[in-house]
């Protein structure tokens, strides 16, 4: 039988996250005054209860966060031990990748035995025990990391800059989707997946749309977040689009970011007559352009760059064509040629107005407040970017929040138990004296502190799904429930559903990984549910053929199942296709790698060995699903009670089945994570139905 788990063969058995290339420098922590506290401050403690094994169940300060940074006693490397466990030797086998458990089939999950727990390395900058000599060589070596981190500030600055003066744009942006584009533990194992499915060979490309700045400090595609710099984590940050400029079109997200602190120009769509006049008034402003002159720092100029506002620039990263013609995303392609594009309506006038999804106008207010003194009113684009994803990551890490990243690192954050109800008076006041809290968090102030950033954190995620749910349902609407029989042994209806914009399908962008379907069921006169079609199955996935479930034969298939998830198809070798999970169009030859086709596409109109089977909606189109209920089900006349929700859901739980291999950063289970995916589930819309079956009136005699 299948457990209650991902799969029925779950994990192979390698507890890493996606850092499978030591290849990053940078660290978590920022450059501030105040980050370089944090650092002096973290001590050779065990920093991340998520990812810390147990010793006797419970864990433990002694225990580590991160096998991946783990030294072991005396130099020596072991299978537990190692700092790179896909180059560790074991005496069993040299690759842990293939490397079975004798205590279970997933270390994710697996609880470390007594005595078997690694010991845990000293953070950076952490002081040396004092019967230790002083580790000059470890000083400098963080020292120099620290000058590599603020010279990487230097040419990309943050957002958290930006947000100085211009703190609208930047609680907008930083609850956005563009914010968690790199943050996402999905995407990241997804790309990871892929590039090891092709030999490495797809390179960046995935995540260079995700993070433009780590793209271009050239950091590893494998490192995980927690090593990298911290303006390349936040993902399609502020510089990603105001230090453009240049056209680029469509090419699939490579771009070049013109480097340069905060002084150095910056590119937007008016110019820059509003900064001449704050630059023109510096007793006001307090601003100065000289970097050794006191005063607050500014940029020195706004070139104008009217790419900005035009639907083109969205199509950088949101049309998505592969080397072999395989096309991705059309995100782009399906706008070029809806009304709204004809009409002129752009990109921008739907998801960066007032209102996610509908051309809805734009505020008016000031760009930037400079000191504290707003500049001259303008029109105001939102910076908002709401769409399907939602964040499964712990709320001190998103949304994204200076506070939090000034208060504590990402590790610090992890090892926080929002769960447990730490800086609460429910909690501390029954808390026991000796409570094994991490050294991170051994302060009542602190956890009290950090209680008071996550509950502010809670209502911004809460603000975003209301602004998530909004675009969902500016996008797709439900018809009423139609009846077309309700006779005695008979009732079957339909519902129709419908895209209600004008400017690109539904779903759009990576359509094949979206789900969009209608849950629905019919109980009879008890209340007991006789029919349900777009259920789950233990997993979380619905019963279709990508379900484990249905797949050993344990669940029946859902025939009846409305999803409007596309699916990437791929040719058999003896003819045929089948669908399949990720798009990785891989060579029948010895080395598996993403290429151009061998002969021409133009013979076939498309890639021979890939394609995609889209399942969309086009833009103000219409498909409506039908339902017959089994006579056998029907237990008299009713009345019977029909249930249709229209459900939108990130990504299937089966993807997470597909990736689970290679582990997800921040050390979460893919229970976990499929656990988070299907609860930020969300009803766009819900109708309902009472029929009684009655038979047919006979027709008058002639």
């Amino acid at each position: 039988m299948i457990r209650n788990g991902i799969t029925r063969d779950l994990i192979a058995a390698v507890p890493m996250l996606l850092c499978l290339v030591a290849g990053s420098a940078q660290s978590e922590t920022t450059v501030s005054p105040a980050a370089l506290q944090q650092i002096e401050e973290h001590l050779a403690a065990a920093d991340d209860l998520l990812l810390q094994p147990a010793s006797s169940d419970q864990s433990t300060a002694s225990q580590s966060d991160d096998l991946l940074l783990q030294p072991a006693p005396d130099d020596q490397l072991t299978p537990t031990q190692s700092d790179d466990l896909l180059l560790q030797p074991t005496s069993q086998s040299d690759d842990l990748l293939l490397q079975p458990s004798s205590q279970s089939g997933d270390l994710l999950l697996q609880p470390a035995q007594d005595d078997t727990a690694p010991s845990v390395a000293p953070a950076i900058g952490a002081p040396a025990p004092a019967d230790e000599p002083e580790d000059t060589a470890g000083t400098a070596a963080a020292a120099a990391a620290e000058h590599e981190k603020l010279f990487a500030e230097n040419r990309f600055p943050a957002a958290t800059t930006c947000a100085t003066c211009h703190p609208k744009q930047y609680d907008e942006w930083s609850a956005s989707q563009h914010a968690y584009a790199q943050l996402s533990p999905v995407f990241l194992t997804m790309q990871a997946t892929i590039n090891n499915k092709t030999s490495g060979t797809n390179g960046d490309f995935c995540i260079r749309c995700h993070t433009p700045v780590g793209m271009n400090l050239e950091e590893s595609v494998y490192v995980s977040n927690f090593e990298r710099h911290p303006t390349s984590r936040e993902g399609v940050t502020c510089i990603a689009c105001h230090r453009v400029n240049r056209n680029y079109g469509k090419i699939s997200g490579r771009l070049a970011i013109v480097e340069g602190d905060l002084f150095e120009p910056v590119f937007g769509p008016k110019g820059d007559d509003e900064l001449k006049r704050v630059l023109d008034q510096p007793e006001t402003y307090r601003v100065t352009t000289d970097r050794d002159a006191p005063g607050r720092a500014i940029h020195t100029e706004v070139e104008r760059f009217f790419p900005l506002v035009t639907s083109g620039f969205c199509a950088t990263c949101h049309d998505v064509t592969l080397v072999n013609g395989f096309r991705l995303e059309e995100a782009f392609a399906e706008y070029h040629q809806s009304p709204a594009s004809q009409a002129g309506v752009s990109c921008q006038d739907c998801h960066m107005g007032k209102e996610q999804g509908i051309a809805s106008g734009y505020e008016e207010g000031p760009a930037a407040i400079v000191g504290g003194v707003p500049t001259q009113p303008r029109k105001l684009a939102s910076h908002f970017f709401a769409g399907p994803d939602h964040s499964i990551l712990h709320p001190g890490l998103f949304p994204l929040n200076v506070k939090a990243q000034s208060f504590k690192t990402m590790r610090e954050w992890m090892a926080f138990d929002d769960a447990a109800g730490w800086g609460t008076d429910a909690f501390e006041d029954t808390a026991l004296r000796d409570h094994p809290f991490p050294e991170a968090w051994r302060s009542i102030d602190d956890r009290y502190d950090a209680r008071k950033i996550v509950q502010e954190q809670k209502q911004r995620l809460a603000k975003a799904d209301e602004r998530r749910l909004e675009v969902l349902r500016n996008g797709l609407a439900l018809d009423e429930i139609q009846i077309q029989s309700a006779e005695p042994g008979a009732l079957s209806f339909s519902v129709a559903v419908r895209n209600i914009t004008d400017g690109h399908s539904v779903p759009t962008g990576f359509d094949a990984e979206r789900l969009m379907f209608l849950e629905v069921t019919v109980a009879n006169s008890d209340g007991a549910v006789i029919y349900r079609s777009g259920d789950r199955d233990p997993n979380g996935d619905l019963r279709d053929s990508h379900s484990a479930y249905v797949h050993a034969g344990e669940l029946p298939l859902d025939e009846d199942l409305f999803n409007l998830q596309s699916k990437f198809l791929v040719r058999l070798l003896r003819g045929g296709e089948r669908e399949q999970v990720l798009p990785i169009n891989t060579s029948q030859g010895v080395l598996p790698f993403v290429r151009p086709e061998a002969l021409p596409t133009t013979i076939y109109g498309r890639p021979r060995n890939t394609r995609k089977h889209k399942q969309t909606i086009d833009p103000l189109g219409t498909r409506t699903a039908n339902y017959t209920i089994p006579a056998d089900a029907l237990t008299g006349s009713g009345p019977y009670g029909i249930s249709v929700r229209l459900q939108a859901q990130m990504v299937p739980v089966n993807l997470i089945l597909a990736i689970q291999d290679i582990g997800f950063d921040y050390g979460m289970s893919p229970r976990q994570v499929a656990d988070a995916v299907v609860g930020g589930t969300l009803t766009i819309a819900e109708r309902q139905a009472t029929v009684t079956l009655e038979a047919p009136k006979q027709a008058a005699a002639q």
